[in-house]
């Protein structure tokens, strides 16, 4: 598990395609000295394991499925990415709760520079547009960034000054691909609510509501939330 507050970024040293899986070899900064194989890590929003820690070089091995959902099949040699170590219990959580599971590949459709921040339009898939939510959170390559606006599939995310200096994010130009991870907490709480409907269809609407929450106790006896 993960906050989605990026810690550093590495340098993809060395790409080794086997078959349809991968391992890279990933030059880290300084901070992550404490890691160790076995380890998790966080690389541009992606869980991956670290099978191999020499100096400052971790490998860490790639499957197929992983290389499918994300935005790591077209990564190429030394491309910089985000990197952010597991969470323990009795760190804070300056972000959100990120699970490094990917939901899908986002488009960066605009970016628009103010006088110190950005803001970025991104498209994803429409039968993940349900989970969109004004002021909500959402993973971008492993950040954790509020939703400032939503229209259909696509979403607008504010970038300060800090969150430029130490991630990649202000490095990608229209059209760029990004892993995006909905909120973890929004797919469990509809699972919960539906859990007896069976499946939910990724191309049906998620029927959840104002009206819908009241009726399932999720608002005050007078309605307000």
């Amino acid at each position: 598990m993960f906050t989605g507050i990026v810690e550093g970024i590495g340098e993809v040293r060395n790409i080794r395609l086997v078959g349809s899986e991968a391992t890279f070899i990933i030059r880290v900064p300084a901070l992550f000295s404490d890691c160790h194989r076995g380890d998790s890590l966080a690389v541009d929003g992606v869980c991956l394991t670290i099978t191999s820690v020499k100096g400052n070089l971790f490998t860490l091995d790639i499957s197929a499925e992983t290389l499918k959902r994300s935005t790591l099949g077209r990564v190429r040699q030394g491309e910089m990415l985000n990197l952010e170590r597991a969470l323990r219990l009795s760190d804070r959580l300056g972000g959100h709760l990120v699970s490094g599971h990917v939901d899908g590949i986002g488009i960066v459709e605009r970016i628009e520079r103010f006088q110190r921040s950005w803001v970025i339009q991104i498209r994803i898939d429409p039968s993940l547009s349900r989970y969109l939510i004004e002021k909500g959170s959402i993973a971008v390559d492993g950040i954790s960034l509020t939703i400032n606006r939503c229209t259909g599939a696509s979403f607008d995310i504010g970038i300060i000054p800090q969150t430029a200096s130490v991630t990649t994010i202000a490095r990608k130009r229209v059209g760029s691909r990004v892993n995006v991870e909905i909120d973890l907490i929004s797919k469990y709480i509809e699972r919960f609510l539906f859990h007896d409907k069976g499946a939910i269809s990724k191309e049906a609407p998620s029927g959840i509501d104002r009206d819908m929450l009241i009726r399932n106790g999720f608002g005050g006896g007078n309605g307000h939330f």
